[in-house]
């Protein structure tokens, strides 16, 4: 207090006002600290998301090439080791396919006996590579490490398979060499940030596929002390081996087994948070420049204040004893400063009244900007999510060629049964059937409408009913169809029966995931007003209540991992969206599930490209969840 007391009001005012921005401005860079563990904690929750993501994609492809070799070990070429024969069949199967370098062919004692590549002179065709004395001793298949290509001179890893003559025995070796250095082209659809790395490793630590400057990592390890790859942290901040710090998401590729690892660099946090910095920064000094204005002006007040109390002691010392009220003054001074007292306090009132007007206008334009960057983020999501369902929808079509290839091949063979050649063609056209599918998936990311004509939902329950008919047989489900409506729809009839399947398929899991022996379900064709409705109903448990809202969101699922992707039902809500229609779920009378579609049945108009999807489309059906 003594040493306040050498001071003039103003100073202390400034004493006053730097004691308040010294605590604002800690807990700004406490906030700002804050903000960058969030950003960290991000950028490795999107590293570790998209190297799943990744995982999962380079699972199928390997999946598919499995598809492939099954085929090529069971043709009769293969199985008779004829090197004139495979060399031609290897060479049309590897035709188109980028990631293969390679398809050999050798005996159990290691000599070629077919090579999609013509043979170099400089091979010695009777050397038996690990991976060949392996698989002829194991009768199983086995990963190679990596090795460098015996006709193509290029880094790879082989996949090698065992070919079994008619009494089952182990007469060839099948190998599949991956090209590594083209690897990348399976995770070029990813977005990532600039400067990010996807790389393959094996369980000894070595490179065996990078996104940048394959050619000079493979090959090299990854640390001084290798690790299996299940135990390698799903997320974790590295310096790479080209001295950048990544953050990297890591997930294992049992295959190999390898280790599929998404660095994202360390920058990324700063070049995010940079723009909100800088807002921040700038919201920091227009307060602390109108703190010091207030405490400015209030100084002034205060001082005017303390002078007129000044002024009342000292007409009290004169012997006034008056209250301090407008009075005739002796002088015009006196006067004007009781004038000014009065006027002071009126202003005060009304200055306060002003700001705090000014501070509820201040607090609904904060709420107002706050709504619109969440809105801006939903957008950008969604755009994402759009890209990461084209990379999906891209990636699938590598299985379903592989699918198709097999099924061409079997078809050559002449010991085929006519039964046989009927599976095969039946194979051939649900796979043709999924393509479309995919196609379908590709147009719901990129908003483009297929051409629609009259379809009647009995035939595309009928079509649902012969697929998955043999199959709830089997499983004890009893399916019922009720179609009471002869009315047509204007839509597209690959899209309607996608939609009907999905439906039915999510229901009979339903049941099956409920543990019971028998269930039932029932699909209902009917009219509903001006539209005809397709209801499927299961006696399954249900939705549960909290995830309703959350039913028809892209990659919301409630299934166990691996069964399922969480894309049909927002797939199949884009479909009846397109064409005017309304979706959505009720619980039944039975306990379960229902879930139901509408279509408009007036004459046909193009589909509709609104995105507001949360309007309600009629007022006579039940409730929609998006």
């Amino acid at each position: 207090m003594q040493f306040l007391r050498r001071f003039t009001i103003r100073k202390q005012v400034a004493f006053a006002t730097l004691a308040v921005l010294v605590p604002f401005g800690i807990a700004a860079a406490l906030s700002a600290n804050m903000t960058r563990l969030e950003g960290q904690a991000e950028v490795r929750e999107q590293a570790g998301s998209v190297a799943a993501t990744a995982a999962a994609y380079f699972q199928q492809y390997l999946t598919g090439l499995d598809s492939v070799a099954s085929a090529l070990a069971r043709h009769p070429a293969v199985m008779a080791l004829d090197h004139d024969q495979c060399d031609q069949l290897f060479a049309d199967v590897l035709r188109g396919r980028q990631l293969i370098l390679n398809i050999v062919l050798s005996d159990p004692d290691g000599v070629i006996k077919g090579s999609a590549l013509p043979a170099r002179a400089d091979v010695d065709p009777i050397v038996a590579l690990p991976y060949v004395r392996a698989v002829a001793s194991t009768g199983q298949p086995v990963v190679s490490e990596l090795l460098t290509g015996r006709m193509s001179g290029k880094p790879t890893v082989v996949l090698a398979y065992p070919v079994r003559g008619p009494r089952q025995n182990v007469v060839g070796v099948l190998g599949l060499g991956l090209d590594l250095l083209a690897m990348q082209t399976l995770f070029q659809g990813i977005p990532l940030p600039e400067g990010s790395v996807i790389t393959l490793s094996d369980a000894n630590s070595r490179i065996l596929a990078r996104s940048r400057e394959a050619e000079k990592y493979i090959g090299q390890k990854i640390g001084a002390q290798p690790r299996p790859p299940r135990e390698v942290p799903p997320t974790q901040l590295v310096t790479g081996i080209d001295g950048v710090p990544r953050f990297y998401g890591n997930a294992a590729v049992d295959r190999g087994p390898w280790l599929l690892s998404v660095g994202i660099p360390a920058s990324e946090v700063w070049a995010r948070l940079m723009p909100l910095y800088l807002r921040n920064a700038f919201l920091v000094i227009i307060s602390t420049a109108a703190v010091v204005l207030v405490a400015l002006l209030l100084s002034r007040l205060l001082s005017g204040a303390v002078n007129r109390v000044r002024y009342a002691v000292e007409r009290v010392a004169g012997g006034d004893l008056s209250p301090p009220e407008q009075i005739a003054s002796p002088n015009l001074e006196i006067g004007r400063l009781q004038t000014a007292f009065i006027t002071m306090a009126s202003n005060l009132r009304d200055a306060r009244n002003a700001l705090g007007h000014q501070i509820e206008q201040e607090r609904k334009m904060r709420e107002t900007l706050e709504s619109l960057q969440r809105q801006v983020v939903r957008q950008e999501r969604l755009a994402a999510v759009g890209v990461l369902v084209s990379g999906v929808a891209h990636e699938l079509n590598n299985p379903l060629q592989a699918i198709l290839g097999s099924a061409e091949l079997l078809e050559r063979r002449k010991d085929m049964s006519p039964d046989a050649l009927e599976e095969l063609n039946f194979v051939k056209t649900q796979s043709n059937r999924a393509k479309e599918i995919i196609r379908n998936l590709s147009r719901f990311s990129s908003q483009h409408a297929g051409p629609p004509a009259m379809v009647d939902l009995r035939e595309v329950v009928a079509e649902v009913v012969q697929l998955r008919r043999r199959e709830m047989d089997n499983t004890g489900i009893a399916l019922e169809v009720e179609t009471a409506s002869t009315r047509k729809v204007f839509a597209t009839v690959t899209e309607l029966e996608q939609v009907a399947l999905n439906f039915v398929i999510n229901a009979q899991q339903a049941i099956e995931a409920d543990g019971r022996p028998k269930g039932r379900i029932r699909i209902r064709v009917y009219d509903t007003g001006k539209r005809v409705r397709l209801d499927v109903q299961d006696d399954g448990p249900g939705v549960a209540p909290e995830d309703e809202p959350k039913l028809f969101q892209p990659f919301f699922t409630t299934k166990p991992v691996g069964k399922g992707t969480g894309l049909g039902l927002s797939v199949s809500y884009g479909i009846i969206d397109s064409y005017g229609g309304a979706i959505g779920y009720v619980r039944n009378d039975w306990g379960g599930s229902t879930f139901f579609f509408e279509l408009p049945t007036t004459e046909p108009r193009p589909p509709s490209s609104s995105s507001n999807r949360q309007t309600s489309r009629a007022d006579d059906r039940p409730p929609v969840l998006h």
